[in-house]
This record gives C-alpha cells, structure tokens and sequence, in this order.
C-alpha cells in the first residue's frame, strides 16, 4: 500500500554540495528500486541547528516528499542511520493528517454555507464581499470617539 510520507535530513556542514547531491541520487535510487515515486525534494541550505548536536552547530537541511510503501521507508531509514555525514533524519507519514485537513476543511465550508443560506445569502461568498463588512481603506473608524463624546 503507498503513502505519503516527508523525509527530512540534514548533513554535516563537513559535507560538500556534491556529497549531498550524490547521497540525493542515493535515495532516489533507493525509491525507484523498491517502486516509490519521489514527489518534490527542496533543499533548503545550510542553516544553525536549534542545538548543537555532537560538535554541529549547522547542517545542510534537504526535504523529501515520497510516495512508497513502509518497507521502502525503512530501507530508507536503514541507510540513513550509517551514513556518517547524516546528522540526524525523520520520517513523517503525511497521509492521514492530510485526510484530517480535508474533512476539517469540508465541514466548515458546509457549516459556512448552512448558515450563510439560514441568513438569506447565497451559500458562497460573492466577489468583493468582505469578512464581517470590513471598514473602508481610508477611514479606520474602531478609535473614532465623535465629537460629542471628546468634549
């Protein structure tokens, strides 16, 4: 069965751009080999770790979306527990949390609309219709005191 899972890793700053590219191609074999599919892979550079681990104080961080199976995850995590440059990884399964946003974002949009129609409205908003009738650009009125009320 494939799910969805996010891959992160960082590398020791030790560890030169081809190294990191060179164990990117690593995974990626790894994924085609066992039948995944690599969706996106982001690096995101080198940055100062939130606590320094070992003697690191930074790491290269890479992110990986695959879709593949938990046999291919732990093949994965299997590698990347021996590799010395590899400071630390993590394996998320990104499925299910997805299938919460989804139904979270469902059944509001139902309730909005249930009660936009109990109101009168149309179920969907209209275009330039703003959030609770929100105040013109120009003119701020929530500190307007009037005048009667200043002398």
């Amino acid at each position: 069965m494939n799910r969805k899972y996010e891959l992160v890793y960082v590398v020791s700053p030790d560890a030169s751009d081809d190294q990191v590219s060179e164990l990117h191609t690593q995974i990626e074999a790894i994924i085609q080999r066992l039948g995944g599919q690599l969706e996106k892979t982001e690096n995101w550079g080198r940055r100062r770790l939130a606590y320094e681990i070992g003697r690191h104080k930074e790491g290269t961080y890479v992110l990986e979306l695959i879709n593949g199976s938990g046999e291919l995850m732990k093949e994965i995590d299997r590698r990347l527990k021996v590799l010395d440059y590899v400071i630390r990884h993590l394996v998320v399964r990104i499925d299910e949390e997805q299938g919460v946003i989804e139904r979270t974002r469902a059944k509001r949009t139902e309730t909005s609309r249930r009660r936009r129609v109990a109101r009168g409205l149309p179920p969907d908003r209209q275009p330039g219709e703003g959030q609770r009738g929100e105040p013109d650009e120009d003119r701020d009125d929530r500190f307007d005191m009037g005048a009667e009320e200043i002398r």
